[in-house]
C-alpha cells in the first residue's frame, strides 16, 4: 500500500454525507446540551458535533495505522484491499485484522475481547470519529466489537468535509499519541507512523516530540524499520514469498539492543559490527530470547563461536572494492567474514519466510526442506549460544575476585577520607577503629594464603602481599 494514498469515496458517499449533514443540523437545532469531541487538526483544536450513526453504514478505515503492518498477513487479501477498500471482502479483512493479535495474526487478540466485554458491560464511553462519507477515523476496533455485540448504532464525532486523506491520517495519529489513549499501536505500526510523518517533511525533533520520545530514540526507530525493510527484501525468493512487517512484531527489545551494540562497534570496527548484526538478526528470527541473543557479542567472535554456525564459507576470492554505478566511485568491499555472515543470514531469512508464512503454492517438499534447514540452523545457534553462556559464566567467575578486591580498595579509600574528617572533628571512636583494623589484618592473612597458592612467579601485587604477611609472621 502506498503511503498517504487518496482513496476514492465509498459507495453511496453522497447519500450518506447528506444523512450526516441532516443529523448534525438536527443536533444543533435541538437546543439541548450538545456533545462534542475535540480533535487536533493543522496545529489547532476543533470541536466537532457527536451524533448517532447506524453501524451498518460505517466503513473501516483502510489507511488506519492500527493494522498497517498486519495487512501483510495475507498478500492476496491485501492486494484486493488496495484495489477496492470498500468491498465486503476488503472490509471483512480489515475486521479480521482489528480482532487479531498484532504479534500473531493467526490468533484472536485477548485485548479485543477485553474491549468487547467492557462495551457490553458499560456501553460506549467515548465517541469515535468519522468523515462525512462515513469512514471511521477513530474507533475502528470499537466498531468491530460493537458489531459482534449486535449493536445497531455508534456515537461518532463528524469531521469537516474539507479533510484530505493526509489530514485524516494526521488526526488519527494525534488521537493515538494522547497520553490518555487506552490502546497503543503495535510496535511496527508506531515505526510506520514515524516514517509516514518524516515523508511529510516533518523534522526529527517535531516527530520525537509528538511521540514523546528522545530524538536519539527516533533515529534508532528509523534505523530499525529501515533494517527490517531491507531484511524483508532479502528474504524474497523467486516465487515472491518473503517475510512480512508483521513477522517482526514482538522483537522490539532485541532490535533495540542490536542497534545499541551496532552503534558502539561501528566506529571502532565496521566489519565486526556488520558480522554481529547479521548473527544477531538471524538469532532473533530463530526466536531466541533476549538473554540468549545478548551472548552474541564481541566475546562470541573472539572465542570463534561463529565457526560453529552454518556460515557457508565463501571460497571465491573477495573483491577489494566495488564500484557505485553512475558515480564512478569505488568503495571497500565487505570482508569475507561479513560476506559469510550475510550469506548465512540470507539463508535464514529465506527459510523463515517459508516456515513462518507457509504459502499454499510452495509445495510440501519445499516446506519440509525449509523446516529441516530451520531446525538444523537453530540447533547450531543453540549450541554456540550455550557455549558462549558457559564462557561468560567462566569469565564472570575469573573476574569476581579482582572485582571484589577493587570494591574493597574503594571502601578503604573512602575510609581514609572519613578518618581525616573524624579526627578533625575529634569524633573518632578509636577502639572501634582499632577492632576494624585487626579484622582487616585477619582478612589480609587469609587472602595471602589463597593468593600465594600455585603461583611460582607471582606478580608485583601478590608478591607485595606475601612479603607483608611474612613480615607480620616474623614479629
Amino acid at each position: 500500500m502506498t503511503m498517504m494514498r487518496e482513496f476514492p469515496a465509498p459507495p453511496r458517499a453522497a447519500e450518506f454525507s447528506e444523512l450526516i449533514s441532516k443529523k448534525v443540523e438536527e443536533v444543533k437545532a435541538s437546543g439541548g446540551t450538545r456533545e462534542t469531541v475535540t480533535v487536533d487538526w493543522n496545529g489547532q483544536q476543533a470541536h466537532v458535533e457527536v451524533i448517532d450513526l447506524p453501524l451498518s453504514s460505517l466503513f473501516y478505515n483502510p489507511s488506519t495505522h492500527r493494522i498497517r503492518a498486519q495487512r501483510s498477513h495475507d498478500t492476496e487479501r491485501d492486494e484486493a484491499l488496495d484495489k477496492d477498500p470498500w468491498s465486503a471482502e476488503s472490509q471483512d479483512y480489515l475486521a479480521f485484522l482489528l480482532k487479531a493479535d498484532p504479534e500473531n495474526t493467526d490468533v484472536r487478540d485477548k485485548n479485543f475481547d477485553v474491549l468487547k466485554d467492557s462495551l457490553d458491560q458499560f456501553g460506549q464511553n467515548d465517541p469515535g470519529l468519522v468523515t462525512r462519507h462515513g469512514v471511521l477515523v477513530n474507533g475502528n476496533t470499537r466498531a468491530a466489537a460493537l458489531r459482534e455485540l449486535g449493536a445497531q448504532s455508534m456515537r461518532v464525532g463528524v469531521l469537516p468535509a474539507s479533510l484530505t486523506w493526509a489530514d485524516i491520517n494526521a488526526v488519527e495519529l494525534s488521537l493515538q499519541l494522547r497520553k490518555d489513549h487506552r490502546r497503543d499501536y503495535s510496535y511496527i505500526n508506531r515505526l510506520i507512523a514515524m516514517e509516514e510523518q518524516a515523508a511529510l517533511g516533518r523534522t526529527p525533533e517535531q516527530i520525537a516530540k509528538d511521540f514523546r520520545i528522545q530524538v536519539r530514540t527516533y533515529h534508532q526507530e528509523r534505523w530499525i524499520l529501515s533494517t527490517i525493510r531491507e531484511l524483508n527484501e532479502r528474504s524474497r525468493t523467486g516465487g515472491g514469498n518473503g517475510l512480512r512487517l508483521v513477522d517482526w512484531e514482538g522483537a522490539q527489545e532485541r532490535l533495540k539492543e542490536l542497534h545499541r551494540l551496532y552503534v558502539k562497534l561501528e566506529t571502532v570496527d565496521r566489519d565486526q559490527a556488520e558480522v554481529l548484526k547479521e548473527l544477531r538478526l538471524a538469532a532473533i528470527l530463530l526466536d531466541f530470547s533476549k538473554t540468549d541473543v545478548r551472548h552474541i557479542n564481541e566475546d562470541f567472535l573472539k572465542a570463534g563461536l561463529e565457526q560453529q554456525l552454518p556460515m557457508g564459507g565463501t571460497t571465491a576470492a573477495q573483491p577489494q572494492s566495488v564500484s557505485i554505478p553512475g558515480l564512478g566511485l569505488e568503495v571497500p568491499a565487505a570482508s569475507s567474514a561479513v560476506a559469510e555472515a550475510r550469506a548465512m543470514n540470507d539463508e535464514v531469512l529465506r527459510t523463515a519466510a517459508v516456515v513462518r508464512n507457509g504459502a499454499s503454492d510452495l509445495g510440501d517438499e519445499r516446506k519440509a526442506a525449509a523446516q529441516d534447514t530451520w531446525d538444523s540452523t537453530k540447533k547450531a545457534f543453540d549450541e554456540a549460544i550455550e557455549a558462549a553462556g558457559r564462557s561468560a559464566r567462566l569469565r564472570k567467575r575469573k573476574q569476581l575476585a579482582p572485582a571484589r578486591l577493587a570494591e574493597a580498595c574503594a571502601s578503604i579509600d573512602q575510609c581514609v577520607n572519613d578518618l581525616v574528617q573524624a579526627r578533625t572533628s575529634r569524633s573518632l571512636d578509636e577502639e572501634a577503629f582499632d577492632d576494624a583494623v585487626v579484622k582487616l589484618r585477619g582478612s589480609l592473612l587469609k587472602l595471602a594464603q589463597q593468593a600465594g597458592r600455585g603461583l611460582p612467579q607471582p606478580g608485583d601485587g601478590v608478591a607485595w602481599l606475601l612479603e607483608a604477611v611474612a613480615a607480620e609472621g616474623s614479629r
